[in-house]
């Protein structure tokens, strides 16, 4: 039911813009967010965005560099990532939560897209 997209390998410095494309049922009552997971590390939060758009959260090892938006009408949630550094590396996920607190917590998540890859080379 979440589909993410928009991976792929870039150079230090550069961007990417992730795409999460909901089906099936409707996300707007949801909080959506974005985790990674580096290689060989665990599962790590990265962004989140409420329900009416009007508040976002960042790990602090993104802040500044990444965006993360939804379109209610389209049911899709983004995630613009600038000035990526090879740290960013990793698998990324998208979700979808529908619990009222704790969201940088990937387990109050309950819908999960399938993750796309984003390598950055230095």
């Amino acid at each position: 039911q979440l589909q993410a997209s928009g991976g792929g390998s870039v150079q230090a410095g550069g961007s990417l813009r992730l795409s999460c494309a909901a089906s099936g049922r409707s996300f707007s009552s949801h909080i959506m967010g974005w985790f990674r997971q580096p290689p060989g590390k665990e599962r790590e939060f990265v962004a989140h965005i409420g329900r009416s758009s009007g508040s976002t959260a960042y790990a602090d090892s993104v802040k500044g560099r990444f965006t993360i938006s939804r379109d209610i009408l389209k049911n899709t949630a983004y995630l613009q990532m600038n000035s990526l550094k090879p740290e960013d590396t990793g698998v990324y996920y998208c979700a979808a939560s529908g619990a009222t607190y704790d969201y940088a917590n990937a387990g109050r998540y309950d819908y999960w897209g399938q993750g796309t890859l984003v390598t950055v080379s230095s």
